[in-house]
């Protein structure tokens, strides 16, 4: 095996773990689980991704292409979820994972909903992984990625335990929604192989950046502002750590045109 794919490989692991963690936390604890901090912070993770790794990589690797190919990512996963999978999104803002502890029962159609519109996404992080990996900003990746399937996959648990659904169902369709990432990059790197274009992996990249930037503030930010009128400075300020944390790590580790690259 590769060292690229070796690297997709455990990347994709620990973000499946990390995926499951979030359900098992849903099935073992009977308390309601507040998610807004969390999707802040993950929401600032994916912006200072997109922003300070992603297309930097993208714009040194493909050009004019990282800066064409950013709406054409953010459009193409608008029309996606708008016209040919339900808004995920809407069905993770209600109360079922709201701090308030109110939990709806909904029944079966919302919950197989909320799993296909999230699986639309996880497949796209890892289109995003793979090129990311071949970019050589895999880690940056793998970290925005983490940030947000952990409190997604507490969002979908919710939204499967408050349909009456058991543990394993709960368990095997948590698992099998953190699998859309290791089946994003397969994807990803078959599309690489047969098609063998200059420099595929930057303008993928740039691509994959438009979708984090799209799921940033089209489905986390908007479920924030909804449901965190209660603490917006708490908030913010977890949007913000996230946005630094990620600024923090490209001037360690270095980015095209800085002198640690």
């Amino acid at each position: 095996m590769s060292p690229v794919l070796a690297t997709v490989a455990v990347y994709s692991l620990i973000i499946v773990l990390g995926a499951l963690a979030g359900a098992v936390v849903v099935v073992l604890n009977d308390r309601p689980t507040p998610l807004v901090r969390s999707l802040a912070f993950a929401a600032g993770v994916m912006l200072g991704a997109a922003f300070f790794h992603m297309l930097p990589e993208a714009y040194a690797g493909g050009g004019w292409w990282a800066f064409a190919l950013v709406p054409a990512g953010f459009a193409f996963l608008l029309v996606l979820e708008r016209y040919l999978v339900a808004h995920a999104g809407e069905d993770l803002s209600g109360d079922a994972v709201a701090p308030s502890g109110h939990t709806p029962h909904p029944g079966h159609v919302l919950g197989l909903t909320a799993f296909l519109g999230l699986s639309t996404h996880t497949l796209f992080d890892g289109i995003a992984l793979g090129s990311a990996v071949e970019e050589g900003v895999g880690s940056m990746a793998m970290l925005a990625i983490v940030a947000h399937k952990v409190p997604s996959a507490l969002s979908l648990a919710t939204i499967l335990k408050s349909e009456g659904r058991s543990r394993f169902s709960i368990l095997s369709l948590s698992t099998l929604y953190g699998m859309m990432v290791p089946a994003g990059a397969v994807l990803y790197f078959l599309f690489d192989a047969l098609l063998h274009l200059e420099s595929l992996g930057a303008k993928a990249l740039a691509f994959s950046a438009g979708t984090f930037l799209y799921i940033a503030v089209s489905d986390l930010l908007p479920h924030v502002h909804r449901h965190g009128k209660d603490q917006p400075g708490r908030n913010v300020l977890a949007l913000l750590v996230g946005l630094l944390l990620m600024f923090l790590l490209a001037r360690l580790m270095g980015h095209p045109g800085h002198p640690g690259h």
